[in-house]
Formats: structure tokens, sequence, C-alpha cells
């Protein structure tokens, strides 16, 4: 009798399995009568380990009032887990017990942190968990100077170690239904927590770069075209959020000055990916909701605890339009040059994302009867996960719901990924001729 060979699965989908395992075992804790306040619903619990794992912060329920704080401690570990990665954390507990990665380990590991090559990636893993463990310890010390006037040792000090863990995981979860709008002037709310989640969403790589280099001359391009994206859309969000809800009542016309101020950094930065919010996103005019959801869209940036389809996807897009209108065959930035491999992945993910986020929006549609732009900056806010809402999650249906779980997954585990799952690698039999397509 012939065993059968066993089914090996390529990187992308063991990552994604480990993903929907984690995700299963967190809803299964979220049930327990421990973990909640009153009855929690299978849905609910679902619902909220999805967009824990995938460090998204889209809720259901209110993670402050519902969930005790065995609830609470339940989901900030699977924001931990989410946003370093499940490989991350399982191939350290393997090198601190002596166990080889191996290849197959290694490739699934590579998978997860979106790296080429193999070489350094236990390097890589160290300073990921060096990077998060201290930005996270120092966020927390932070932030306890905020919440510990307002609520006292015990509750102000979980709030900060929470918060802390949102923010550089890029989750958005927050502790009260407002999120952090009540601080919305406080200094180290507008600028500390940007600080965090804008540290989390660079990427490691661009981290462990500058760690290394020192020099923005000596970076590798994609640090470059990182750090130079990220300060271009920062900028960009920040003055545009200002300049169209300077006079708006419902965010921020109420506000004084520095108010107004310090809510417009936050809210030009939080939509990348973090989620939190200090003002009514809901009372948002219609273009600013608009370019917060192509703010969402793009995202952070690779290996990072961020979403979206990456800044460094953006500006390869941004700069094959010039090229090709300049007549270039190849792509130029900061004296290096870009190969037509990296435009066809560009043009692969852009397509990916944008095709799944339309069938979300159009299986949304169905789902709930609702104005068309909120349930667009919904899915596009759980593809992003990124975790800002206008209301419209909570009124959908189980349709709705699902797809909303469904784009937060594929969002998290990134559309190539997904390509890469279900494609079959096959080699042509036959070469055809060359023909020419009419475009335009």
């Amino acid at each position: 009798m012939r065993l059968s060979r066993p089914v090996r699965l390529p990187p992308p989908a063991v990552l994604g399995l480990a993903y929907l395992g984690f995700i299963l075992a967190g809803a299964g804790l979220l049930k327990l009568p421990m973990a909640a306040t009153g009855p929690v619903t299978a849905m609910e619990a679902l619902f909220t380990s999805t967009s824990a794992v995938t460090v998204t912060g889209l809720v259901l329920l209110q993670t402050g009032q519902d969930f005790t704080l065995f609830g609470q401690i339940v989901i900030a570990v699977l924001i931990q887990l989410g946003g370093l990665g499940l490989v991350a954390f399982a191939a350290l507990v393997m090198e601190a017990l002596g166990i080889a990665i191996g290849p197959g380990g290694n490739a699934v590991l590579r998978e997860d942190l979106n790296q080429t090559s193999m070489v350094g990636l236990a390097r890589m893993v160290k300073m990921v968990f060096g990077v998060a463990l201290a930005a996270e310890a120092a966020g927390a010390v932070l932030l306890t100077v905020v919440f510990v006037p307002d609520l006292g040792w015990g509750p102000g000090l979980w709030a900060a170690v929470f918060h802390s863990v949102s923010a550089f995981n890029n989750a958005g979860f927050a502790l009260w239904p407002d999120s952090l709008s009540r601080w919305a002037g406080h200094p180290v709310i507008a600028l500390g927590v940007p600080a965090m989640f804008l540290l989390g969403g660079l990427g490691f790589v661009v981290l462990d770069d500058i760690a290394r280099r020192r020099a923005f001359r000596k970076l590798s391009l994609h640090s470059k075209l990182m750090l130079a994206g990220t300060l271009i859309l920062s900028a960009w969000g920040i003055v545009t959020f200002a300049a169209l809800e300077w006079s708006n009542p419902g965010t921020l016309g109420p506000l004084s000055g520095w108010g107004k101020v310090a809510a417009s950094v936050f809210q030009g930065l939080t939509p990348r990916t973090a989620g939190f919010n200090t003002v009514e996103i809901g009372a948002t005019h219609d273009s600013t909701t608009l370019m917060l959801i192509l703010l969402m869209m793009i995202g952070g940036g690779s290996a990072s605890t961020a979403g979206g389809v990456k800044v460094t996807t953006a500006i390869v897009l941004v700069l094959a339009t010039i090229a090709y209108f300049r007549r270039r065959s190849s792509l130029h930035a900061f004296g290096r040059s870009l190969g037509m491999e990296e435009v066809m992945k560009v043009m692969a993910l852009t397509t990916v994302s944008v095709a799944l986020v339309m069938l979300g929006i159009f299986l949304c549609s169905l789902s709930h009867d609702g104005a068309f732009l909120d349930l667009a900056f919904e899915v596009a806010s759980a593809f992003g996960t990124v975790g800002l809402s206008r209301g419209a999650t909570g009124e959908l249906d189980t349709l709705g719901r699902c797809v909303i779980m469904a784009m937060m997954f594929f969002g998290r585990i990134g559309p190539l990924s997904l390509g890469f799952f279900l494609a079959t690698k096959t080699r042509p039999r036959v070469a055809y001729p060359a023909g020419q397509v009419y475009l335009g």
C-alpha cells in the first residue's frame, strides 16, 4: 500500500492558517464568561478577535465597557501577536529553546516579515522584538502622565500599557467609546501617540537600516523612499485635514486654536493605519472622508505593524507613471533604478487590492442599505487594517460583518500572499508571437 504524499503548503498559506488559528483561539477566549461583563455572541467574539489579530480596531462591542480586565488582556495579547507576527513569535521561542527553525520555517518567517532573502532573518526577529518592547515600554511610561492623574494608579497604569501596545502595533483599540477624544488637546496624546504608531508603521527594515547606517545618504533605496513618502503623506494629511475641517462644528470647530492644530496633526497621521481618533469621524465632510480613504488604502511600510498597499507601492506607481510620460524604460529614484519586476509586483498588488475593496463594498451594499460613502469608508478601513469608523460596521447584518472580517484578514496577510496561495506554478508549453493592444 502506497502512502500518499504529504501536502506541502506554500509559506503564504501557512502564514494565513496561523493567523486564522489564533483568531479562532482568541474568539474562544473572548467567549468565556470571565472575559466579558455580559453575554457575548459568537459573532461578536469572532469579530473582536479578528480585529485584534489583524490589528485593525473595528469593534462591535466597547472594549473598556463590555470586556473585563481578563478580556482586555486577551485583546492586548492578540494585538501583540498580530502586530509583530505570529511566526516571528514562534521563531523567537524556538531559538530560545535551541530548536533549529529549518528552511521551511525560514520561508514562512520570510513571508511574515516581507523579506526577499533568508539572510539575517534571525537578527531581524531580535531587532523587531527589541524595538517593539522598548517603544511600548517608553510609550506606557509617557501615557501614565495622561491617564494616572485622571483615572488613578491602577486603571491609569493599565490604560497606559494597553494604549501603548495598541498604538505601536497600529491597532486603534481604545478603552473608551470616543477613543482618545477627551484628550484631544493634550500634547502627549497629540504628539506622543502618533509618534508611536508612526514608529511601528515605518517598518522594521527601515528602523534596522537607520540603526546600522545612521545617515540618510547611506540608507537603502527602500528606506529613502519610505522616509520621503511618509514625510510627504504626513504633511499632506495634516494640512488637508486642517484646511477642510477647521470650521466644521462637528469636528475641529469647537476646539481652541491649539486644539485644532493638535487634532489636525493626530487625524492627519492616524489613517495610516492607527485607527485612533480625537474628533468624531462620522461628522467629517465628504471631501475629508475621501482623503482619509486614500490614506487608509496606502497605509504604512513593508514589514511593519501597519496595513494598506504600503507607501513604497504608491511611490513606485507614481514613478512608473512619470517614467511612462517621459518615455523612459526604467524608473529612477535617489540615484538608483527599479526594474520591471518591482513594477509588475506593484501592479499586481494594487489590482488585487482594488478588486478586493470593490467586491467588499458591493457585498456590504447588499447587506446594508446605508450611505455609500460610509460603506466604502468601513471597507477601506478594514482592508487597510485601520479601525476608523463612521458607524456603519455596527449596523451591518451577518453577511456584512463577515465581509468586514474577510477584508481585515486579507488586508493583514497581504493581497500578494492571497495571490500566491491561489496561483499554480506552470511552465508555458508554447511560446506565442508578440501582439499589440491599443490602449487609451
